[in-house]
């Protein structure tokens, strides 16, 4: 009896022992297979990377610095035969990359201011004949306006921009002389802002050169602007500006403190040529004004397109200094460009303001 309660309580120990290991085999594989379905439910699943199509333009919005350049030898020759690699394009003395290049032709927007007051009563007639030249020589495209000066109350355009030649030549037949204290400063200044205003009318898309020919004896007299607020003017216009002056009736004797009226003209003059990239002439003789007025209408033309988007790219209103750089010709040929001499920075869109004292 002994032996047999023995027996019975080692069975019940084995079997208790038995369904324990199951239990706790079950409950592991259970819990195996609980972290599987957690590990699998937190895995992420890899995103494809985007595809780029390599023949889809990129677009960088950018604003080119456009200039138009005349090369010139020591002689003052012409120059029409270079290429890109003949020009270096420096802002503030850093070089830039030119993005555009042309030397064909471009249609040209240019207003002739035409001193009317009595100082030129004696050559109103060759002026005339000149302007017809310049008038004549006109491509298609052109487009020109006739401004009259005499003094800061009398500026007013006698033709708006046309392309008409016969509206022009008619409008030049009626102009004449009269008394009055020049302000050749005040004209030039208007005729500035006359020929940006028309520009701006036609788009932002439109590539014409915008130039200024001023026939005067160059004496200012009674201007409302400064000569500092005028070049501060054409610092921010891109316009080139040819001067023809008539000084022999101006006096060449100087006081103690003031220059000569003489002197005050041709610098003032050669500057307005100087800092927009145009030309200076002073004949000797009304015969030599059909010679100017067709070396202008070739200049005006036969010039160098080029555009740099600038490294600098702040707008931030400062002047940059701009310089351009020809390599020699051979022999080792000197080549020199004639451009303006720098640009505001101002922001897109913001047009020059003027500050009156």
């Amino acid at each position: 009896m002994n032996k047999f309660k023995l027996f019975s309580t080692l069975l019940a120990a084995m079997c208790f022992i038995s369904a324990g290991v199951y239990f706790a085999d079950r409950a592991a594989a259970q819990d195996t297979s609980r972290e599987r379905t957690v590990n699998s439910a937190v895995t992420p699943t890899p995103t494809p990377s985007p595809t780029i199509d390599d023949d889809e333009p990129i677009k960088i919005e950018t604003e080119l610095v456009n200039l138009n350049v005349r090369v010139v030898d020591r002689s003052n020759r012409p120059i029409a035969n270079l290429t890109q690699s003949d020009f270096t394009v420096f802002e503030d003395n850093a070089p830039q990359q030119i993005e555009f290049f042309s030397r064909s032709e471009v249609p040209t927007n240019y207003s002739l201011v035409i001193d009317n007051s009595n100082s030129l009563r004696q050559q109103i007639e060759k002026v005339i004949e000149a302007g017809k030249i310049l008038v004549n020589a006109n491509r298609p495209e052109d487009e020109t306006s006739i401004i009259r000066f005499v003094s800061s109350a009398k500026i007013e355009v006698k033709q708006p921009f046309t392309t008409n030649k016969t509206y022009l030549g008619e409008t030049l037949d009626d102009l004449y002389t009269e008394g009055g204290q020049t302000a050749i400063i005040d004209a030039i200044y208007l005729a500035a802002e006359n020929v940006n205003e028309h520009d701006k009318s036609l788009g932002p898309n439109d590539r014409k050169r915008r130039a200024l020919i001023v026939v005067s004896d160059g004496e200012d007299r009674d201007s409302y602007f400064k000569e500092e607020q005028l070049f501060e003017l054409l610092k921010e216009l891109d316009v080139q500006i040819y001067t023809i002056g008539f000084l022999d009736e101006l006096p060449k004797e100087g006081g103690f403190i003031r220059r000569s009226p003489y002197n005050r003209a041709k610098n003032l003059l050669t500057k307005l040529a100087t800092e927009t990239g145009g030309r200076a002439y002073f004949p000797a003789s009304v015969n030599e004004l059909n010679e100017i007025a067709a070396s202008i209408s070739n200049e005006m033309r036969m010039q160098y397109s080029i555009g740099y988007a600038p490294t600098n790219e702040t707008t931030d209103g400062t002047f940059r200094n701009i310089r351009v750089v020809i390599k020699d010709g051979p022999n080792r040929e000197r080549r020199i460009a004639v451009t303006r001499t720098g640009r505001y920075a101002t922001p897109t869109g913001n047009a020059p303001t003027l500050q009156r004292n």
